[in-house]
């Protein structure tokens, strides 16, 4: 069985670039129809719109379009408490932890960010990996 993985909002973020280098490297992660979760919505809705103006309706196309081509896993209070027990284990960011938990809610063996350390193996289940290092 393929790997299931999980993309963070930084990770979508770099895939909208034209030309950088992490553009050509973040994009393809997009080909085997990754999970993210409402928080990644959110979180892309939040930096498209205040920090790349992008219009509004440029904006909710994008997020339409990763509706059609990723796994949406929904934040629930569950997920909340399962991130509080992350915080609390491993002294991540709350952000970072909630991410995290809903990468292991819709039991994905991989998770694609920048933000935490490459490598890393959470819970036994979800390994980190930084598409950006070679």
């Amino acid at each position: 069985m393929p790997a299931k993985v999980f993309i963070d909002t930084n990770i979508v973020i770099y895939s909208l670039g034209q030309s950088s280098a992490k553009a050509t490297l973040a994009a393809p992660l997009f080909a085997q129809r990754p999970t993210i979760s409402t928080q990644v919505l959110t979180e892309t809705a939040n930096v498209t719109l205040k920090k790349l103006a992008l219009p509004l309706a440029d904006t909710a196309k994008l997020l339409a379009m990763l509706e059609a081509t990723c796994h949406v896993e929904i934040v629930t209070p569950a997920t909340i408490q399962r991130a509080l027990n992350i915080v609390a284990r491993y002294n991540f960011s709350w952000f970072d932890s909630l991410i995290i938990a809903a990468a292991l809610d819709a039991e994905c063996d991989t998770l694609y960010t920048e933000d935490l350390q490459h490598g890393q193996v959470i819970e036994g289940k979800l390994t980190v990996i930084n598409p950006f290092i070679h």
